[in-house]
């Protein structure tokens, strides 16, 4: 995860933190010394996230949160060959969409795909017919969705009758490219055993969304690959910056991990 600094627009950077906010052109080049170093330490794949823009809006964003992300996204393929993922807070996915058409990113994580969850930012609704046409109707049939299911910092009582396995099959029966499982927040381990029933549910690619660490990473055989942000910043923060010393561990963890198909 390339948790962006706070985008010109957001309340963080009006405030001039000087931790997560700048210029333009100082977030560029902060983004991509941290794509840079994971790249060093053995990473396969990266995905920026307006992480810093708290507190999010509900399903869109303004222009200038797309313009920005777009230009970031492009250095950041400029100088490291890498897949790109985007991820626009929160449940923006036709805005993530659009960044990712133009800086030619390969994926977007996409929140509330199916069924309605209570977010903290209010009701997400899900999207996924609308998010499908509108990928069509933009030229971007390439930009895959890895789509969340019952995803973190949400209450799912509404939908309490439908389980991680019903949950999986829907996103699959409704297009979804791969899913994501998550624990109940930033960096909290995702169930191994909620992994496994997706997994086992559909025939598209499951990836743990949170809570990877070193120490759990070969809880989760059937997942087919990992979403890493807290784990590799400083003291486990998200907040913090990325210490290359825990990075590359990390790496070295999942390169060594068995395929799900040889499991």
């Amino acid at each position: 995860m390339l948790h962006l600094p706070a985008l010109p627009g957001s309340p963080a950077a009006a405030r001039g933190d000087a931790a997560t906010a700048g210029r333009l052109d100082d977030l560029i080049a902060a983004v991509v010394a941290e794509a840079e170093t994971y790249r060093a330490a053995g990473f396969t794949a990266l995905m920026i996230e307006n992480m810093h823009d708290r507190p999010y809006l509900r399903g869109r964003v303004g222009p200038e949160t797309v313009a920005a992300m777009a230009a970031i996204g492009r250095e950041v393929r400029r100088a490291v060959p890498l897949p790109l993922g985007v991820q626009v807070l929160a449940a923006a996915n036709r805005e993530a969409l659009a960044v990712a058409m133009a800086c030619g990113a390969a994926f977007i994580r996409a929140e509330g795909f199916v069924f309605a969850h209570v977010a903290d930012e209010g009701l997400i609704e899900a999207d996924a017919g609308d998010l499908l046409r509108y990928r069509e109707a933009i030229g971007a049939g390439h930009v895959r969705i890895f789509a969340d299911i019952k995803k973190k910092h949400s209450s799912h009582a509404i939908t309490a009758d439908v389980d991680i396995p019903e949950a999986a099959k829907t996103a699959e029966f409704c297009l979804a490219d791969g899913l994501v499982v998550t624990g109940e927040s930033t960096g909290r381990q995702a169930a191994p055993d909620e992994v496994r029933d997706a997994a086992a549910a559909v025939s598209i690619p499951v990836l743990v969304g949170s809570g990877v660490t070193i120490d759990n990473i070969d809880r989760y055989p059937t997942a087919t690959g990992f979403i890493v942000g807290s784990a590799v910043k400083r003291g486990g923060d998200w907040r913090e910056p990325l210490d290359a010393d825990l990075a590359k561990p990390l790496a070295d963890a999942f390169a060594a991990l068995e395929p799900p198909e040889a499991q």
